[in-house]
C-alpha cells in the first residue's frame, strides 16, 4: 500500500476521526505520523499511539489549523522531526454550529438568519483549513521536484502525495446545517481540482464521506435525537464506529485507482 513508510499530517487527531485515522496509518506501515489538534489531549492521544504502534515515529502539534503560520511550522517541524516530506495528508479537523438558516422571532416577528460569523467560522475550519494543508503539501512537493530538477510527473515515478478530504453526508443537504452542508459540499469540488492541478507534480486528492459517526461531534446531538431521527435512516441501525471511518480513508489513501469520493455513510439518506 502506498501508506507503508510514508510521513503522514492528521488534523482534528485529539478524537473522533482524526484520532482512528492516525491510529490505522500507524498500522498499515506509515514511517510517522503527525497529529495535529487545537485540544491539548492530542499530546495523550499522541502517547497512546507511540505505546501501541512502537515501531511508528509520532509527534503532536497543538494549534488553530486555520492560521497559516502554525501549518507552516508543523510541516517544517515534522520534515525535520522524521527525516523527510510530508506524503500523506488527512484534514480532519471540523466544527458544528447548527441551526435553522431564516427563522422568525416569536416576539417581535422579525425574520432572524444564520449568524454570518458562525458561517465565516465554519468557512474557515471546514473548507479553507482542508484546502490550504493540502495546498501545503502539493506546493512543497512541487518545490522539492523543482530543485531536483524534475518537471511534469511520470506515472513510472509512482503517486508522490495524496490527501483525503473528511466531507459527510451533510454536503447532499441537512435541515440545520446550512453552514456545514456547505462547506462539506465546497471540498469535493476543491478535491477534484486539487487533483487536477496536483497530478502534474504526482499529488493525488480525494474525499471520503462519513455518516453518522460515533464522535463527540455527533454525540453532542443528544441520544433522543439520534435514537429518532438519525437511526432509522441507516441500513446498520447504529452510529458508524470511527475505525470503520479510518478503514475507508486507508483504501482512499492506498488505492491510486480510486478517485472522486467514497461514501462511507451506512445508508443513511436526509428526510425531507
Amino acid at each position: 500500500m502506498y501508506i507503508e513508510k510514508k510521513i503522514a499530517v492528521v488534523t482534528g487527531a485529539a478524537s473522533g476521526i482524526g484520532r482512528a485515522v492516525a491510529q490505522r496509518l500507524a498500522e498499515n506501515g506509515a514511517a510517522a505520523v503527525a497529529m495535529v489538534d487545537m485540544a491539548e489531549g492530542v499530546k495523550t492521544a499522541a502517547q497512546e499511539l507511540a505505546s501501541a504502534c512502537p515501531q511508528v515515529s509520532v509527534a503532536a502539534w497543538v494549534g488553530d489549523t486555520t492560521d497559516p503560520t502554525f501549518r507552516e511550522a508543523v510541516f517544517d517541524g515534522a520534515s525535520e522531526k522524521f527525516g523527510g516530506p510530508v506524503q500523506i495528508c488527512v484534514p480532519a479537523a471540523g466544527i458544528t454550529r447548527d441551526r435553522l438558516s431564516a427563522k422568525v422571532d416569536r416576539e417581535t416577528g422579525k425574520h432572524d438568519l444564520y449568524p454570518l460569523a458562525d458561517f465565516r467560522l465554519v468557512l474557515e475550519v471546514n473548507l479553507i483549513a482542508p484546502v490550504y494543508w493540502a495546498l501545503e503539501m502539493v506546493g512543497r512537493l512541487a518545490e522539492q521536484r523543482k530543485a531536483s530538477g524534475l518537471k511534469k510527473w511520470s506515472p513510472d515515478e509512482g503517486v508522490q502525495a495524496v490527501t483525503v478530504m473528511i466531507g459527510s453526508v451533510s454536503s447532499r443537504g441537512n435541515r440545520g446545517q446550512v453552514s456545514y452542508s456547505a462547506t462539506k459540499a465546497g471540498l469535493v469540488g476543491a478535491a477534484a481540482t486539487l487533483t487536477q492541478e496536483g497530478m502534474f507534480h504526482g499529488a493525488r486528492c480525494c474525499v471520503v464521506h462519513p455518516g453518522f459517526t460515533d464522535t463527540p461531534m455527533v454525540r453532542s446531538m443528544g441520544e433522543e435525537l439520534i435514537a429518532e431521527h438519525v437511526l432509522p435512516h441507516t441500513h446498520l441501525g447504529r452510529l458508524i464506529k470511527t475505525e470503520e471511518i479510518a478503514d475507508a480513508v486507508c483504501f482512499m489513501v492506498g488505492n491510486a485507482a480510486v478517485s472522486g469520493s467514497l461514501w462511507a455513510d451506512a445508508g443513511w439518506q436526509p428526510t425531507p
